[in-house]
């Protein structure tokens, strides 16, 4: 008898834009890598993986931001698939070759997880319809990037390390946001080459039970930093202009996310946040902008 279960594959999945609503670096290891303390939360909008059974492992890409990303190895979603194949035995588990179509919606080397989203929600998808192999993915995904291992979680938390370390976060609402990219590329290590220091303050503990409304998470982000900001406007002063436009346009709170270029803005309601993205992107055509809601999370 067959020691592995051949598991059938089929289904989509949305890869969710990841937002860092605060992110101090707080020390740098002996490895070079930075130590990092980040409130992470996930919009309700993405990009999208079909995924099918195939007759071997590929990957196509199109959708409006599928230019110029790679369909070969080199791609995350391909090389997270090259994990879970290598992992799978260990579970028990043999996985069937997948066909993959990777529709692009996110701006890629953006700040909001692009690549990682992309590989995050693949594996999540995996480990949903292997449990055994969750544990594994979990713990091996940070090799295939420091965001990854919070895009697979997919929950609103506070991480830390190099991101491979995650503490859920008690609730969050499904507040409206707003995602402004301006269309300026940024080198992530050049941002971290650009900081002052290394060594800056920990990021406030959040509320145990978590924000129950936009009032008491915006009060917490004003006292937290994003440390990457200032090096990223130094290199992108457009990313300034962003954050100014998401401000003057009603947000209650905004910020850069991650090494940038993307910002994001946090809305009373909906139609607010409709309204500036229709401001916004009249205004800015080479912009991109797109409002969303936080994915809702309970205690």
């Amino acid at each position: 008898m067959d020691a592995f279960v051949h598991v059938p594959f089929l289904g989509t999945v949305t890869a969710r834009a990841k937002i860092n609503l605060a992110l101090h670096v707080v020390g740098r290891r002996a490895d070079g890598y930075h130590e990092l303390e980040s409130l992470v939360a996930f919009a309700n909008f993405g990009d999208r993986l079909e995924i099918a059974p195939g007759f071997r492992d590929a990957l196509i890409v199109d959708g409006p931001l599928g230019a110029g990303v790679p369909t070969d190895a080199n791609n995350l979603v391909l090389k997270a698939l090259a994990l879970a194949q290598e992992l799978a035995p260990t579970a028990g588990v043999r996985l069937s070759p997948l066909s993959i179509r990777l529709t692009k919606h996110l701006p890629h080397a953006a700040g909001i997880g692009g690549g990682s989203a992309d590989a995050g929600a693949l594996l999540a998808w995996i480990a949903a319809r292997n449990p055994a192999l969750r544990r594994l993915l979990s713990e091996r995904c940070v090799a295939l990037g420091a965001d990854v291992p919070m895009c697979l979680a997919g929950e609103a938390a506070v991480v830390r390390g190099i991101g491979e370390r995650g503490e859920r976060l008690g609730a969050l609402p499904a507040l409206p946001v707003l995602l402004v990219n301006p269309g300026v590329p940024v080198s992530t290590p050049s941002v971290f080459a650009g900081l002052s220091r290394r060594d800056n303050p920990l990021l406030p503990a959040p509320p145990a039970e978590g924000f129950p409304d936009l009032e008491s998470l915006a009060r917490y982000l004003a006292a937290t930093r994003n440390d990457l900001e200032p090096p990223a406007i130094a290199l992108a002063p457009a990313i300034e202009d962003a954050v100014r436009a998401v401000t003057t346009g009603g947000a209650r709170f905004a910020r850069m996310s991650g090494s940038g270029a993307t910002v994001f803005g946090l809305f009373e309601t909906d139609a607010a946040c409709r309204a500036a993205e229709r401001a916004i992107a009249a205004a800015h055509p080479r912009w991109w902008v797109m409002a969303s809601r936080l994915t809702e999370q309970s205690r």
